[in-house]
């Protein structure tokens, strides 16, 4: 079955899968068995959505008891595939900005951040399949409505992105405290990709890694680090003050 925001059972989950309905995430019932459970569990593994297995109260509260041991939510936005938002930005003639957002997993946070994006003129932002916040209600809301005017991907991997941006001639540059440079001597007047981590873990090592350059901004309080949203908005505005 299926409402405006959510698919519910078995049969009907997996059918929308096949038919590439776009699923933000998944809940499963922990410690369900069966033959067509498990079939919904490789489907999902095949297809890389985003699942959680939860008690079967939570599948209560979102499908008022009428689950089969499974709910999935409908994503409200119809994602961008990063090759042709990355070409389409270059042809366009603008100086590509985009946001790359490393499992960042508080829904008001991506909220927020989309919607300083969207009013930085961010080009585009690019999630990770699995492990991110997701966009629902409260995303939509706290972005004021900017989720449905800026272009978001979804990539199997954030360092997949990096790579592409990378081989299209975008610089990256990583958010983080570890570096030894301010977001203020980083150049951001060419072609380049904002790293954003997670609230907890900051960004990936290994996405670290393959950044090309690393900035941070300075901390003169007792306190270590910003909330990623606030940091977020500080490096995007740096780059709009660089390019006026």
């Amino acid at each position: 079955m299926k409402n405006e925001t959510t698919i519910f059972g078995l049969r009907a989950i997996i059918e929308a899968i096949n038919s590439e309905e776009q699923i933000d995430k998944i809940f499963l019932q922990k410690g369900m068995r069966g033959e067509l459970f498990q079939e919904l569990e490789q489907v999902i593994r095949q297809a890389r959505i985003n699942a959680s297995y939860v008690p079967a109260e939570k599948l209560n509260r979102l499908s008022k008891g009428n689950h089969q041991g499974a709910v999935a939510q409908i994503s409200p936005v119809a994602f961008y595939d990063i090759e042709d938002l990355v070409i389409d930005t270059i042809e366009s003639g603008k100086t590509p900005l985009f946001l790359l957002l490393d499992q960042l997993s508080d829904v008001r946070n991506f909220g927020a951040i989309v919607r300083t994006a969207e009013c930085t003129g961010v080009s585009g932002i690019i999630i990770q399949k699995k492990g991110g916040a997701p966009i629902n209600g409260d995303a939509i809301k706290t972005s004021a409505g900017a989720v449905f005017k800026i272009p978001i991907c979804k990539v199997d991997h954030i360092k997949d992105a990096v790579f592409h941006m990378q081989a299209s001639g975008i610089k990256v540059i990583a958010a983080t405290e570890k570096a030894k440079d301010f977001i203020y001597e980083i150049s951001l007047n060419e072609p380049c990709a904002i790293i954003m981590g997670s609230e907890g873990r900051g960004i990936n090592p290994s996405v670290l890694k393959a950044a090309d350059e690393k900035a941070k901004l300075p901390i003169l309080g007792e306190i270590e680090s910003l909330n990623v949203s606030v940091a977020c908005g500080a490096f995007l505005y740096e780059a709009v003050r660089q390019r006026l």
